[in-house]
């Protein structure tokens, strides 16, 4: 076995969230049962949004009580304020995660706020987390939303990410998740950010986002292997994207993320054969979507 690397599939919320089909609530639980089947160990399940903005996410409920019973993965869900939170909380769910953007431009469409309100919002989900720790341990994520730039506002600097960061950990972040938002990342700033990131937060784990978008997502988890990263999010077929960011296409593509990793050496605990032959499912779930990736179209190599 070579050293852990972590793939948590994030196709039940980030894919879903851009795609035309309502899926049934009885289609996501045979979605999740088929990746915790297939070794995947870490799902981001669903969103606690207003159905008005998200329609796709009604079932948030349903979907969360069926993947805290099932087991066998670490579930956790997305919110977006304070009650979405508290939502997720009174779901029983012991990983939560909260976005905040750096690019103001993107804060703006996406959460109808500045980053600065985003950050005051995160510090009272923190609080009501402090709140219930007596029922139970629960782990609060933050992701940064457009960590290497936005095609609204253009440039973020490498400066503001990690001062967002900074204030996130000191109002309670437990865990950061750096995320290309729009595939604006290569190589060399991947390594940048995340070398100034390790400076800024120390030990605190923080994991990577990345979207293919110009087609330098994989390359950039190699950078950020380099970088010492080993929790990466990842999404079957590679669906995904941002509605709210023009241009912001899919995720890094799950099947691919983990032949990549077992390739190089690291074990993620994925039976890729078994995904590619679930993302054939998703396939015929979601007619007149576009699905990316090389393994399913080339297969594995012989060994």
């Amino acid at each position: 076995m070579g050293e852990p690397a972590f793939i948590r599939d994030v196709s039940l919320r980030d894919g879903l969230q851009m795609v035309r089909t309502q899926v049934p609530t009885a289609v996501k639980r045979e979605w999740l049962d088929g990746l915790v089947a297939d070794g995947v160990r870490r799902v981001e399940v669903t969103s606690f949004v207003p159905a008005s903005v998200i329609p796709q996410f009604a079932d948030a409920q349903d979907v969360a009580a069926h993947a805290l019973a099932k087991g066998g993965a670490i579930a956790s869900a997305l919110v977006v304020n304070l009650k979405g939170a508290q939502r997720a909380f009174d779901a029983g769910f012991a990983n939560v995660s909260y976005v905040v953007s750096a690019s103001e431009a993107h804060s703006a469409a996406n959460a109808r706020r500045s980053s600065s309100a985003a950050l005051d919002e995160f510090r009272l989900i923190a609080a009501e987390r402090d709140l219930r720790r007596g029922e139970r341990a629960i782990t609060l994520e933050c992701g940064i939303a457009t960590s290497f730039g936005c095609s609204i506002q253009g440039k973020v600097d490498e400066a503001r990410v990690v001062e967002i960061a900074e204030r996130l950990v000191a109002d309670g972040a437990d865990t950061l998740l750096v995320a290309d938002t729009v595939g604006y990342a290569n190589p060399a700033t991947v390594r940048g950010l995340f070398a100034g990131l390790r400076r800024a937060v120390g030990d605190v784990p923080v994991a990577a986002h990345f979207h293919d978008t110009r087609g330098l997502g994989l390359a950039n988890v190699v950078a950020a292997l380099d970088a010492g990263i080993r929790h990466f999010d990842a999404s079957t077929a590679g669906l995904g994207g941002c509605p709210f960011a023009p241009g912001a296409t899919g995720n890094i593509n799950t099947e691919d993320c983990a032949f990549m990793l077992e390739s190089m050496g690291f074990a993620t605990g994925i039976d890729i054969e078994a995904l590619v032959a679930l993302r054939s499912r998703i396939e015929a779930w979601l007619p007149g979507e576009r699905f990316h990736g090389a393994i399913a179209r080339a297969g594995l190599p012989k060994v």
